[in-house]
């Protein structure tokens, strides 16, 4: 199953970059400027229980924690879940951002997320959670972001810094969710 999902999701990549929205890979290679690729994890432990933890990090529950920005509109599943393979878009700013759920083996701590800007950037999310006591668990979250376009270089490497540095704010706010009558 993780395996067809993937390529669903790499089926997507493609079919959105050779819409004509984006650049072909050859006019990439052939520009005198090079675009950006980045890779940032962020590590953070919160206070509660691996099974408490684990499903947050699913789309429709990162709601209860990611911010007012963090509004995905689901096109599968209807009504929305967070299920392998659930594929949901998002709005950045002027952006329209197409997510595709590879993996979700919240059991396994682990989800992963693939993201496509048409024409400005694709990034890969990869989640991994792990127990570290009954009531403490380890979160890593790896974003690799690439330009698709020179001109978005400068966002690539400003979020890359970004995704570095968020650790913190996830951690008060994914504890913040779990409320202290649920940890």
């Amino acid at each position: 199953m993780k395996g067809k999902i993937f390529r669903m999701a790499l089926l997507l990549m493609l079919a959105l970059t050779n819409s004509g929205a984006a650049q072909s890979a050859e006019t990439l290679q052939s520009s005198t400027v090079q675009c950006v690729h980045v890779s940032n994890t962020t590590r953070f432990e919160v206070a509660a229980p691996l099974d408490r933890v684990s499903p947050l990090f699913g789309p429709e529950a990162e709601r209860r924690w990611a911010g007012k920005h963090w509004q995905p509109e689901f096109l599968y599943p209807i009504p929305g879940d967070d299920v392998p393979g659930a594929v949901w878009t998002v709005k950045h700013g002027p952006f329209d951002s197409i997510w595709v759920n590879t993996l979700f083996d919240v059991p396994g701590g682990h989800m992963q997320y693939v993201s496509v800007i048409v024409g400005h950037l694709v990034m890969t999310v990869d989640v991994r959670v792990k127990s570290m006591a009954p009531s403490r668990t380890g979160v890593e979250v790896t974003y690799t972001r690439t330009a698709l376009m020179p001109s978005a270089n400068v966002e690539v490497r400003a979020l890359g810094e970004e995704d570095r540095a968020s650790g913190p704010d996830w951690q008060r706010r994914v504890e913040s969710a779990l409320g202290p009558s649920k940890r």
